[in-house]
């Protein structure tokens, strides 16, 4: 049996003149025959969610180490809730919500064990053969680590998804060619682009950039929620974000008496509607100074064009100064963070020792042999890849003593 997919629709709901066209992709780095059923965005957002990095994201650490708690977000609930928030805003600016879903799917694949304590930590390690950079990790899982198909390493992903994971947080390379990210672009980044031009300076599509800015509000929201939960913050602490006290006082004038489960979720979903909506505005007015005709007039645009109003950027600015000052740095999680360092940079050194112990690892007998920065990129890599409960378990078998995380 045959399709024609155009005339079925599948994949082709209705698109505005600047975004992404699925039948229109720059390809694959490995050409491969067209489905008769799904767009190649489609695809790459499918793909992305049967991998072993997806499954893993449910065992790795948001903020709160799992073992504090069953409702707090791990990883995985946290990137279901950018995808939705993503398909949302590309539904409203008329994107291809296929392709802004499997951004924000796969933007966090290369996140380590122990959140950013652990990404930290690897870095610190790595520093001498390159250093550790989560992105640079997702594109590596993506393109080399997964090893699932016959005739590639990686998921084959469209030139579309590649570009919107590297670069949905703005273009990597400045006009005059400096790092507009940190001092250097990280070497996994350059060496695939140096065969698949990702094209580092430019913005990338209006999917990816509603994922970016997704993220923002995903977690922006859920932290405090966590927070809230966890004891760290308190509704009198969330007065110090005039927007959040706003939304609280419309909350209890509305509900007096509310109990505070109840009255944390109406805070919660008022904060998500708010900024999708000052991104959907802030986005039709870019778009109309802008006049982009295409998602290359996009990537050619002086701006990002789907981002926070200044007046939410404000907003936005000050409630990570709050979950900062509040969460992030309260002294119990520093207390965890060191502990949780601390058990990766004994595997690591662990394994640079004695690469035999990386049980599993499928280059495990020739590791030894290499040399030193190509084994430290190894061991960095299966480190990366664990889950927390993984590292932990890990850590008590190879060593006397293991830190508590809670």
């Amino acid at each position: 049996m045959t399709f024609d997919r155009h005339a079925l629709g599948f994949g082709a709901g209705q698109r505005a003149i600047y975004a992404s066209d699925p039948w229109a992709t720059r390809g694959r780095l490995h050409p491969e025959a067209e489905s008769p059923t799904r767009s190649d965005f489609q695809r790459d957002r499918d793909r992305i969610v049967h991998t072993t990095a997806f499954r893993r994201l449910k065992h790795k650490t948001q903020v709160f180490i799992a073992a504090d708690g069953d409702h707090y977000r791990t990883r995985l609930t946290h990137t279901i809730e950018v995808a939705q928030i993503a398909r949302a805003l590309a539904r409203a600016l008329k994107l291809d919500e296929d392709l802004a879903e499997g951004v924000a799917l796969v933007h966090d694949f290369g996140h380590t064990p122990f959140g950013h304590t652990g990404e930290d930590a690897l870095h610190e390690v790595l520093k001498p053969f390159g250093g550790f950079d989560h992105n640079a990790q997702s594109l590596r899982i993506v393109t080399k680590l997964e090893r699932r198909y016959a005739e590639f390493d990686g998921l084959n992903l469209t030139w579309e998804s590649l570009e919107g994971l590297v670069k949905h947080n703005g273009p990597l390379i400045g006009p005059t060619g400096e790092c507009t990210h940190g001092e250097e672009v990280p070497r996994p980044i350059l060496d695939y682009c140096a065969m698949h031009d990702l094209e580092l300076g430019s913005f990338a599509s209006m999917e990816a950039q509603v994922a970016a800015i997704a993220d923002d509000i995903a977690y922006n929201t859920h932290d405090i929620d966590d927070g809230l939960r966890s004891g760290y913050l308190t509704f009198e602490m969330l007065e110090e974000v005039p927007f959040l006290a706003r939304l609280m006082h419309d909350v209890r004038q509305r509900y007096p008496g509310l109990e505070a489960s109840r009255f944390t979720h109406e805070i919660m979903r008022r904060q998500i509607t708010a900024m999708v909506e000052d991104v959907i505005g802030y986005a039709q007015q870019a778009i109309g100074d802008e006049r982009p005709e295409s998602a290359e007039d996009v990537r050619r645009a002086r701006r990002c064009l789907a981002t926070f109003s200044a007046e939410m950027a404000v907003t936005d600015k000050e409630i990570k100064k709050l979950l900062f000052s509040r969460i992030y740095r309260h002294p119990e999680v520093m207390r965890v963070r060191a502990n949780a360092a601390s058990i990766l940079t004994d595997l690591y050194h662990a394994y640079m020792d004695d690469p035999q112990l990386m049980q599993g690892h499928y280059w495990v007998d020739r590791i030894a042999t290499m040399p030193e920065s190509a084994r430290a990129r190894h061991v960095g890599d299966y480190l990366a890849g664990m889950t927390d409960n993984y590292a932990i378990n890990t850590h008590r078998r190879l060593f006397d003593h293991t830190p508590e995380l809670r």
